[in-house]
């Protein structure tokens, strides 16, 4: 068994690393304080290819797997972007999974050339406000009219959606009490957000200020026959498609961000003295933040088995939901810990650890509960009966 990086994996987190220098501390503070959506780091990937890196060559990628997108997005978030430069190209990097997988090659060729160029941007449109994670109940519909869907209704938490050119779009296009399964009736668009028909209403946030989170208020808007991805009516097999690579993704960004917090606080520890020796001397903070380094390095480990397994086209689900629930929970305690280690500056912008805790809480929240990962292992592993 073998635990290294191979020489090209190594090369991808240096090059991305590169990237990232010139996207310091000061400019996420600026980005957190002032809002707007990072452009320049976006536009900076996509000069240099990563925006495809998952996706095949045929189609402008780099045809690499899951691990290394997950050795990129996990050094985009250790720079100390955290989530705010994570969530810049996140759904880049696993969101078109379904196109790649279902789409025609015709869709192909039209959908993901843009997207890795930087011309375009996508987000994520599934989440709705009275379905939550209960995908199966989604109420937005789509109609068909000739060579149109109309589409009508709202989603809610959409990332991105102030700058989206695009989303891929979960709606109902048969009614639910029609269908012999409850996965069955949901169709996948990527289609075009068209402000004509689509408001996008800003929610305002604890963190990640720079990366928009939205309601959309969709109203009749015409989605073309040949905007729909695979059949009618099998979206939420595709879109499933996706869910694990989102999860591993999350997971790799929050063991970044614990370990962006986790240096910061062993240095301030070196370097601030009190009664006359350096805190770091203390074993009162010595020991939680020792703590906080083997529980990022235990999920760290999750997180690239996770990602191998699907690389590898093996069941990974397990692996998946483990590895983002023990990310969420290390990335988190380290944050917290940076902030306790720089006691009343921990609390002050400057020294940035505060806005690595709030924007932290994302990787516990999303893209599924701490709660549903539980559920999840001990029902498909433990053989647990349903709860829900």
């Amino acid at each position: 068994m073998d635990f290294s990086f191979s020489e090209q994996q190594l090369e991808i987190r240096s090059a991305i690393e590169r990237i990232c220098e010139a996207f310091d501390a000061q400019y996420w503070l600026e980005r957190d304080n002032e809002g707007g959506f990072p452009h320049d780091l976006h536009q900076a990937l996509a000069r240099d290819g990563w925006l495809g890196i998952c996706i095949p060559e045929a189609y402008g990628g780099s045809g690499l797997g899951v691990t290394e997108a997950t050795i990129m997005m996990q050094a985009i978030s250790e720079s100390g972007a955290g989530m705010s430069g994570a969530s810049a190209v996140h759904m880049n990097i696993f969101g078109l999974n379904p196109v790649v997988q279902f789409a025609t090659e015709e869709q192909k060729h039209r959908m993901l050339a843009p997207l890795i160029a930087g011309k375009e941007k996508a987000c994520f449109a599934v989440t709705e406000p009275n379905t939550g994670l209960n995908t199966t109940q989604l109420k937005v519909k789509a109609e068909r009219r000739g060579d149109h869907y109309i589409v009508r209704g709202t989603k809610v938490w959409i990332s991105t959606a102030q700058v989206a050119d695009k989303m891929l779009l979960l709606a109902r296009t048969t009614p639910l009490e029609e269908c012999s399964s409850h996965t069955d009736g949901l169709s996948l668009f990527y289609t075009d957000v068209d402000r004509n028909y689509v408001q996008a209403r800003e929610i305002p946030k604890m963190g990640r200020k720079a990366v928009d989170s939205n309601e959309l208020f969709i109203d009749d808007l015409p989605v073309p026959v040949g905007d729909l991805i695979g059949e009618e009516g099998k979206g939420f097999g595709y879109i499933m498609h996706g869910m694990n690579v989102e999860r591993i993704l999350i997971a790799a960004e929050a063991v970044g961000l614990g370990r962006a917090a986790l240096k910061r606080a062993a240095n301030y520890a070196k370097e601030r003295v009190v009664f006359n020796r350096p805190i770091g001397m203390n074993q009162a903070i010595q020991h939680p933040l020792a703590a906080n380094w083997m529980e990022l390095e235990a999920a760290n480990l999750m997180v690239f088995h996770a990602a191998t397994l699907f690389d590898q086209g093996k069941p990974c689900g397990a692996q998946a939901n483990a590895a983002k629930y023990l990310a969420g929970e290390a990335g988190f305690n380290a944050c917290q810990q940076a902030v306790m280690t720089h006691g009343g500056f921990g609390y002050a912008k400057e020294y940035h650890v505060e806005r690595y805790l709030r924007e932290v809480m994302i990787a516990r929240i999303a893209p599924v509960s701490p709660q549903l990962v539980l559920c999840y292992i001990a029902e498909r592993v433990l053989g647990l009966p349903k709860s829900y």
